[in-house]
């Protein structure tokens, strides 16, 4: 049941009769706990909805239960995408028909469904002709009440008519597999309707303009900053999060937040639609940092959340989700100097969208030899005719993510990784080991394969890390392992814009998640 505390709009607003003719009618097809139809009428400002397990007919020797459900806002009509897990209807939906519709039986179908029953006349691309829907005698237990849907017969019935024989959008011609392989939008039902549906895969985000760095720079040590469309209150933007390399200056918060708002136009796909754990640092990189999961309460409320529905007693219940620029730039200002984005979406937290290889440097580990162990993985994908993406650490380590379509479980792409680190490391034993404790791997490198898990995060794409000099996890070309200029931490909060203006996103590869991983011999 949708707790309407969480998730008040879906009740929808009645905002008087619509006109008779403008009257549309739609069914999303649903995946959520059971597969269902959603059979939803405008009436009344809302969408009045009836959940369909086996879904609609046009055969009228078939009797279909339909569970009547709340009223859906009708800007929930044209939604095709996933509702995260967690959420009222967690799950993968489709537009599996829509169209108008008009009452037969009265011209107040409110009192219509009140009475206990609905006549209509279907204008649709699949359904077509008339409907009634019957409320059975309903249990006194509080329960839902059953209706029955049934199709009359006319000139559009069809005998033998089953709807899993049509399992196509109409909107966009996709599967639910398909739209959950790769989903365009997602449902925030935290958010009012009219904001509610939000564009995965929208038009690049422009980056911020130079009246609005020029605004940032004059701000004093705190004030407010216009930028992406939102007011953000900075503060302390004077001290110093990052101590100084050699020869340079130490790196402020003031930098931090400049830097979080121009990269966050190419983060921003990286971190859409998942979980954020947020490493602070609020003294700055030469304190303690810690980790910060739990999205604080008083984070404005345009900020993107998520509730995890599988959190224990005492474990995160909020994360924050970056889902538009502005909100990258806000977790600057809390004081978050790292961002570990999850590798799963909120959607399905359980299936991964990338294998992880972490090329993890032991104390006994030169540069060279993470090099050779990359390059060694890189004639390995080659070999598999496997497409992946390496990116420094930051900090002494080379990870490589490959990216994958949804399906594989984190067991499936930890023992998939596994196989082929091992199958790497035989090529080179001296340098590797498997060892699980620190001090038992004798200096040697470990190829982290358990880092394909869900909740283990690695260090997004153009994060920073909490070292001297504020060092980038940058997103590198495979032919850069060899140039002799290439170091752990080469690129910085202050030269990774330019790089990015000059290479482009090095690591959009990994975006397009279509590949199958290949068994290895």
């Amino acid at each position: 049941m949708r707790d309407f505390s969480r998730t008040p709009e879906p009740a929808g607003a009645r905002a008087g009769t619509a006109p008779a003719t403008a009257r549309r009618f739609v069914v999303q097809r649903h995946r959520a706990r059971r597969l269902h139809y959603d059979l939803r009428f405008e009436i009344d400002g809302v969408l009045v909805s009836w959940a369909v397990p086996r879904g609609p007919t046009l055969d009228p020797a078939v009797r279909r239960m339909a569970v009547h459900v709340e009223d859906h806002p009708l800007e929930y009509a044209d939604f095709e995408g996933v509702i995260p897990a967690g959420e009222y209807g967690g799950g993968d939906v489709i537009v599996w028909d829509r169209g108008t519709w008009e009452p037969t039986k009265t011209q107040d179908p409110a009192a219509e469904v009140a009475g206990g029953e609905l006549h209509a006349v279907l204008h649709g691309s699949k359904l077509r002709g008339h409907v009634v829907l019957v409320r059975r005698d309903g249990a006194d237990d509080g329960s839902k009440e059953q209706w029955l849907l049934l199709h009359k017969r006319d000139e559009h019935a069809v005998p033998g008519w089953d709807a899993e024989d049509h399992p196509r959008s109409v909107l966009s011609g996709r599967t639910n597999d398909e739209v959950q392989a790769d989903p365009d939008r997602l449902w925030r039902s935290d958010l009012p309707a009219a904001e509610a549906s939000i564009d995965l895969h929208p038009e690049p985000v422009a980056p911020p303009t130079a009246d609005e760095l020029a605004a940032l720079d004059d701000l004093g040590p705190a004030g407010t900053w216009d930028v992406f469309g939102r007011r953000l209150r900075l503060t302390n933007l004077d001290k110093v999060l990052f101590p100084a390399r050699d020869r340079e200056e130490p790196v402020t918060k003031r930098e931090l937040v400049r830097y979080a708002a121009l990269v966050a136009p190419v983060a921003l796909p990286y971190l859409r639609g998942r979980a954020l754990n947020m490493h602070r640092f609020p003294q700055g990189a030469a304190h303690k940092g810690f980790w910060h999961k739990q999205l604080p309460e008083h984070a404005p409320a345009w900020v993107g959340r998520w509730v995890n529905p599988e959190a224990d007693p005492g474990e995160t219940t909020t994360y924050l989700v970056v889902d538009e620029p502005a909100a990258l730039v806000w977790a600057a200002n809390f004081g978050a100097l790292e961002w570990h984005a999850w590798t799963s979406r909120t959607a399905d937290p359980h299936l991964p969208t990338y294998a992880l290889i972490d090329i993890d440097p032991g104390t006994s580990t030169s540069w060279q030899d993470v090099l050779l162990l990359a390059r060694l993985h890189r004639d390995a994908f080659e070999h598999l005719g496997v497409r992946a993406q390496p990116k420094l650490t930051g900090r002494r380590g080379i990870q490589i993510w490959v990216p994958i379509a949804t399906g594989p479980t984190f067991d499936d792409t930890r023992a998939w990784v596994q196989t082929l680190s091992r199958t790497v490391g035989k090529v080179v034993p001296d340098l590797v080991s498997w060892r699980w404790e620190v001090r038992e791997r004798g200096g040697q490198a470990r190829l982290d394969y358990t880092q394909n898990a869900i909740n283990k995060t690695l260090v997004a794409p153009y994060s920073p890390r909490a070292a001297a000099g504020a060092p980038v996890s940058a997103p590198i070309a495979w032919d850069e392992l060899d140039e002799p200029w290439l170091r752990p931490d080469a690129f910085t909060l202050r030269t990774v814009p330019d790089r990015i203006a000059q290479r482009g996103d090095l690591f959009a590869t990994v975006l397009t998640a279509d590949q199958a991983l290949p068994r290895i011999r």
